[in-house]
């Protein structure tokens, strides 16, 4: 429980689910929740601490998702991700990535995505569910039913509104809106435009102290695309100039488009490992170059080494040398900004269970030295998840004689195994006796397949005894 204090007063500011369900909630009188819950741990309030993670926090997200991230204190975050949010697998993965990610950090959250940071802010707040997302063009819909204290106004303001019959977002759109502004001021009408999109909000992204910017501003607006163009060339030159003073290599660039009409355009491009090459980062950026909207004009370009990172220059290979290492890091370069969740390289795991022997590393990783065990042949498809299948086959050591998968049966002329494969009692209690028994088989087609048996065909301890398929050969 988390207590706030303005002179003598205290109140709850925060409470987890154990409080919510004990029945003490947010703006309680601290005297009445020790009342109501006996030995109830309460820990003052520090607003500075709480700013300052927020800010920590913003910077993480800023490295992750978008170019364009600020903090919308006091608890939470607003990022555009237009035209990054691709990077990430789409709106959906990126969203319930991002809800997963804090949720091993820590920290319980809701993300929305909308047309507007109003919009956004208000349901991120007032759904129960963990990731909202609008369809563009419905915001209107989205809104009308919530509460006002969405509306980033006053408690004041909220009190006054509810006490006048007002219980909604669409209730008070509805309402003429001379006499509002003239009881509550312009702020209440700012905040209807921001949530409705009629009114621009802008975001103002954070920047790290040590972050690596060059900036363009014209005296006249530009919109034509080979004039970005070679000012994104200069700006990458200058860029690579600055990196240079400080002996470092851009792993994240972001090219953030300032328009006329007070609005931000961002693009980001990612490289493998550390780069300062000219030529090569003005390439990953040109190919974007088509997917910036100038609308009304740009009036300032800036371009930021978001992750920088140390760069020893290497010396080239000699012409002499027959021995030549294909360098695919520009390729890597190419696919992975037009889908970061897809380039990945496979690495060991230091496990006998097949799933967990596997996992997903960057590409351009360095080698651990970890290895596969080459004591039996492995499949080079192993199925994301091992389907039971009906087999015959004599107990407790001999291989099957024929077996049912998909639908389909298949006799079995040649086999080889068993390969037993005990449990991790280390890590589950569940699998303290458990073992699989591992089979080569092929099929009268010439179809070879891996499959086991859960168990050691006598004690029902060791496993179900059914049979799984879970791999498939060349």
């Amino acid at each position: 429980m988390v207590i706030a204090r303005s002179g003598s007063k205290r109140w709850i500011a925060a409470a987890d689910q154990a409080a919510t369900k004990l029945g003490l909630r947010v703006g309680m009188a601290a005297a009445k929740a020790q009342a109501l819950v006996q030995r109830l741990i309460m820990i003052d309030a520090d607003p500075a601490a709480d700013l300052q993670a927020l800010e920590r926090l913003t910077l993480w997200a800023l490295s992750q998702y978008s170019p364009v991230v600020a903090m919308d204190s006091p608890d939470g975050i607003v990022m555009d991700t237009e035209g990054a949010d691709h990077l990430q697998g789409g709106e959906e993965l990126m969203l319930s990535g991002l809800v997963n990610r804090l949720r091993g950090r820590g920290l319980a959250a809701r993300a929305a995505i909308a047309d507007t940071w109003g919009a956004a802010h208000a349901l991120a707040r007032t759904s129960s569910r963990e990731t909202v997302i609008v369809a563009r063009g419905e915001t209107d819909k989205a809104v009308n039913r919530l509460p006002l204290s969405s509306l980033r106004l006053s408690p004041e303001t909220v009190a006054s509104l509810r006490t006048l019959g007002f219980a909604t977002v669409g209730d008070l759109a509805g309402t003429p809106r001379a006499p509002l502004t003239l009881r509550f001021g312009p702020e209440l009408g700012r905040r209807l435009d921001q949530m409705f999109g009629r009114v621009a909000e802008p975001i103002d992204p954070i920047r790290p102290a040590e972050l690596v910017e060059v900036q363009k501003s014209f005296a006249e607006p530009i919109g034509a695309p080979e004039t970005i163009e070679k000012y994104v060339t200069r700006l990458v030159r200058q860029l690579c100039q600055e990196l240079e003073k400080r002996g470092l290599g851009v792993r994240g660039a972001d090219l953030i488009i300032h328009r006329v009409d007070n609005t931000m355009q961002a693009l980001r491009a990612g490289t493998a490992k550390p780069v300062r090459d000219i030529a090569w980062l003005t390439k990953l950026f040109r190919d974007r170059i088509e997917r910036i909207e100038p609308g009304f004009g740009i009036e300032k370009l800036s371009l930021a080494a978001i992750i920088a990172e140390p760069l020893i220059e290497a010396q080239s290979a000699s012409p002499l040398v027959e021995e030549q290492i294909t360098d695919v890091t520009p390729l890597i370069d190419v696919l992975g900004n037009r889908g970061g969740q897809r380039i990945f390289r496979v690495a060991p795991v230091a496990s006998d269970v097949p799933e967990r022997c596997v996992q997903r590393i960057a590409p351009t990783a360095e080698e651990d030295g970890a290895t596969w065990p080459m004591h039996w042949l492995r499949p080079p498809r192993l199925l994301a998840r091992s389907e039971l299948i009906e087999v015959i086959a004599l107990l407790p050591d001999h291989p099957p004689v024929s077996f049912i998968w998909r639908g389909k049966r298949r006799r079995v002329k040649r086999a080889d195994g068993s390969e037993r494969i005990f449990g991790e009692w280390w890590k589950r209690s569940a699998e303290w006796i458990a073992v699989r028994d591992y089979f080569v088989v092929e099929d009268d087609a010439g179809e070879r397949f891996w499959i086991f048996r859960s168990g050691d065909g006598v004690d029902a301890e060791t496993g179900s005894h059914k049979w799984f398929l879970h791999g498939v050969f060349a």
